[in-house]
Parts: C-alpha cells; structure tokens; sequence
C-alpha cells in the first residue's frame, strides 16, 4: 500500500476549509459555470467565478447576476468583485453576503488593463492607500455578519519603481481579509516575462494571515516548487488551466503526496471537449455556449497534431452535431505528446507602460478630482 503525506495543510478562510489549497483565478470569459463544473469534475480546491462589477451588481444587471450565479452542489461557492468606490463595493458584497449568493469574496486588485488603469483601477488603485483602505474595509464590514470571508487578490504594483504589494498586505490583513492573493508581477508586465516568486516569499514573512501565490503555474511540478521557494499556503492557477481541467487532478495529487499525474491522449481530449460543450449549452444555451467555447480549442489542441484546415474549423465551430464530426476526424489514437503540450498558454505579450491618470503617482493619496474620475473605471473587465 503506498502512503502519501500532505504537503501543506488545508487552506482556512473564515469558516471554510479548502483541503486542497488550490485556487482558480478568476478569467473573464474562461471561469463562467461551465468551466468551474468541469474543473470540480477532475480535481479540489476553491473556484471562483468570473469578476463582476460592484457597480453592475448593485444595479441587479441580469449579467451580473449569471456571473454569480452556481450550480447546487457547487461548494464553497466564490465570486471575485470589482469596483473603485467603496460604498458601491461595500453593497455589492452586501447583496452577495446577505442574499447568501456565496460563501466567498475575492476582491480585485490585480487588472492591468489600459481602460482600467488609466482611471485608476485595478493593479493602479493600490498606490492610493486611503482609497484602498476603504475599500477593503467596506467589503469586510459588509461581509461579516454573515460569515462570509473576503480576501484581496493583487499584484507586486504599478511598476518596479512604484511597488505596493507589502503596504497593501498589511492594510488588507489589518482590515480583516482572510487571505491574500499575490500574483508576482507588476502591472507593467502585463503576462510578459517571469514571475518574481522571491515578492511571494518576501509577501508571506511580512504577514500572519494566509498567503497566495499565482503567476507562472503550469505544471504540479510548478506549483510544488512554489511553495518550496516562498512557503506561501497555497497557489492560485490562472493560464495553467485553460485547455487542461484535468491539471487540477494532477495538483491534487502532488499536494496531497502523489506522483500520480494526467497524460491525456486525444481521445481524452475529445471526450473532454464534448463534455465542456454539453455543459456550456447547459449553462448559456446552444449559440452562446458554442461561441464562447471557440477559444478553448487552440488550448485544448496544443501539442497535437492536428491540421490547421481542421484546427479552424474547430475554431469556428457551431452546433453540438459539427463539433462531433469535427472531433471524429481527428487522429484520436495519438498518446500525450509530452513537452509540445506543457508550458505557457493564453495571453501572454510584452512588458507596456502601465496607463494612468495625469498626477496618479505624485501622492498616495485620493484628491476629489481622482476620486471622480474613478467613477468611471468600473468597467465589465477581468485581468490580474
């Protein structure tokens, strides 16, 4: 009989108890109902929906309100939110905690995108400490009556000059979040370059409550040398799954101290490809589940040989009845090609000068005219 050991203990946030302390980053677009139900389906850990808005959700957009929404016997149940102000945050938790929508919010603070930043939001909205303080405050506060625990998810800062992530832990831990989420790279670098693991390490001696790391995880083996390197309590996962559910078996395995890891063949691709269109259309319906299931392909197929005549058509694939004859004619007999279907996938691109409003950097702290202007970064975008 072979006997495994845990290699870190089970994750506790508030009330909950993740046993194996793997987290899915939320992706707008990628995390939604479907996805989450496929990921549970082959591995453990805590997987949060796509980002909403505090904004759109306070508003009740019917969007917003399918962001959040779960399966019954999804559990623990977690939302990551948005938002810039921090009233408008502070009821947007408030509904989810109250209406018992979730057993977990995560707040973003890791979005590098230009349209966000530019106003201040995202991985930008840490510089200001006051308008970060409150936030998360507000969040916290809205939460606990109802024993739903909040945590932040951020990266190291705007740029290597304008570092935040240590101040930030620090006010999010004094404010009462659970944990904190760090993805190691600066707003600058977008999905650019590597993943400075030592921030996480430095992130973890600097506070007491739990400490996340996230960026550059594509392999078990990544995430257990991870935590080797920074001691961190467990690892978020946002690229290293997208076209591979089954990395979550495989990160079960090796934190609870098994060798064991899956090596698909491309029947077990297909199968799994028809098993996330079923639940695709189960969630949004045969066109908008068969469109939004068009991005996977290139993730799923990567490292296969598979033609490019057939590569876009599968791209471009419309009903339930093409995706069949589309995967039927693959070579579905070819074993796990090895390295060719390891490493980085999704967005990646170079380092960009992070875009923000004129001043932003001059203070840490919010003047009237910035905290107006902010107003208008809640927008429907994920990142971080």
């Amino acid at each position: 009989m072979t006997t495994t050991t845990d290699l870190l203990p089970p994750l506790r946030l508030g009330p909950l108890t993740i046993d194996t302390p793997v987290v899915l980053a939320p992706m707008a677009g990628v995390t939604n109902r479907a996805f989450r139900k496929l990921c549970r389906e082959h591995g453990a850990g805590l997987y949060v929906a796509e980002m909403v808005t505090s904004r759109a959700l306070v508003e009740r957009t019917p969007e917003s309100l399918r962001i959040i929404a779960h399966d019954p016997d999804e559990t623990p149940r977690s939302v990551q939110v948005y938002g810039v102000d921090p009233a408008t945050v502070g009821a947007a938790v408030r509904i989810i905690a109250a209406e018992d929508r979730a057993d977990h919010v995560d707040l973003n603070f890791g979005c590098p995108v230009p349209k966000v930043t530019r106003r201040g939001g995202g991985a930008a909205l840490p510089w200001k400490r006051d308008l970060f303080t409150s936030i998360v405050s507000a969040a916290v506060a809205a939460a606990a009556p109802h024993g739903v625990p909040v945590t932040v998810k951020m990266r190291m800062g705007i740029d290597d000059e304008h570092l935040t992530y240590l101040e930030a832990g620090r006010i999010a831990q004094d404010a009462g979040v659970a944990a904190v989420a760090l993805h190691a790279r600066t707003a600058a670098q977008h999905y650019s370059g590597t993943a400075d693991w030592t921030a996480i390490a430095r992130l973890k001696e600097h506070l007491d409550v739990p400490v996340l790391g996230n960026g550059d995880l594509w392999s078990a083996e990544d995430a257990l040398a991870m935590v080797a390197q920074t001691g961190c309590d467990g690892v978020v996962v946002g690229r290293g799954c997208q076209g591979r559910p089954w990395l979550f078996a495989d990160l079960a395995a090796a934190f609870h101290g098994s060798p064991q890891r899956v090596r698909p063949g491309l029947r077990e691709v297909a199968a799994t490809i028809r098993r996330h269109a079923e639940l695709m259309i189960a969630d949004l319906g045969p066109e908008r589940g068969m469109r939004e299931l068009r991005k996977h392909m290139a993730w799923y197929l990567k490292g296969y040989v598979v033609g490019g005549e057939h590569r876009r058509a599968l791209a471009m694939v419309s009903t339930l009845d093409e995706l069949d004859a589309l995967l039927a004619g693959l070579d579905l007999d070819q074993p796990y090609p090895g390295e060719p279907a390891e490493g980085h996938r999704g967005r990646g691109g170079g380092p960009k000068r992070p875009v923000l409003p004129e001043g932003w950097l001059a203070s840490q702290t919010l003047d009237a005219d910035f905290r107006r202007a902010l107003d208008e970064a809640e927008l429907s975008v994920s990142g971080g």
